[in-house]
């Protein structure tokens, strides 16, 4: 039975082998927001420091990370590693860490037009108060920033969703790798990437919809 270029009873065989090269996919995203959300945030404090050496070694960061493809810094962490320091990685962890050092850089930009959009009067009201610059920005700043970094986070947290298309190359087998590899053994490109395509679309379009849910919800919590 055929649904436009789709033969069911082929959808049936390759769908398992997709659905969990598809949660491996979710797995990869969910750590590259986690571990790229902690970098960002440290990257970001380091580019407003006062201290000029850790503002220069945030900036140097992101205008690096952010000018090479992440396909490249993949075949860095996992093959270029292995030749010349002797250090291999899996295709995991180095899937993990290029996309969290990536979407890092991104957030860390994100972060920081966030933290400087406040008032300047709001930092120098807590300190005054007798707080200090850490205290100030953890109660007063970033409490206050957050709202407004949601919708540009949300965005970057799509990108990496579909970014971790990219690790396929380093032989990690996700969503777009398992489609390769039943492609090699099928030879169906059509019904094989189109229905990759919608897996993609449907995860992509669940992680909007979570999005669009929680800035209602800061919406109504800020009266608006």
């Amino acid at each position: 039975m055929r649904i436009g270029p789709i033969d069911i009873e082929f959808l049936l065989v390759i769908l398992p082998v997709l659905l969990k090269g598809a949660l491996i996919t979710i797995e990869l995203t969910v750590l590259a927001i986690f571990f790229g959300t902690i970098i960002g945030l440290f990257v970001a404090l380091m580019k407003i420091s006062r201290f000029k050496i850790l503002a220069a070694i945030g900036s140097f960061y992101t205008w690096v990370i952010r000018g090479i493809p992440l396909l490249v810094q993949l075949f860095i962490l996992y093959y270029g590693l292995a030749q010349y320091l002797d250090i291999q990685l899996s295709p995991k962890a180095a899937a993990i860490l290029g996309l969290s050092i990536c979407g890092g850089a991104y957030i860390a930009e994100i972060i920081r037009a966030g933290i400087q959009s406040i008032d300047k009067g709001q930092m120098e009201a807590a300190l005054s108060l007798g707080m200090s610059y850490a205290q100030a920005m953890r109660r007063v700043i970033l409490p206050q920033a957050y709202r407004r970094l949601l919708p540009p986070m949300g965005n970057e947290f799509i990108a990496l969703m579909k970014d971790t298309s990219l690790v396929s190359v380093i032989t990690m087998v996700e969503l777009m790798r398992s489609g390769i590899l039943l492609n090699t053994t099928y030879f169906r490109s059509m019904e094989i990437y189109l229905t990759v395509g919608v897996i993609y679309l449907i995860m992509t379009t669940f992680f909007i919809c979570i999005i669009n849910r929680l800035e209602k919800r800061l919406a109504i919590s800020d009266g608006e």
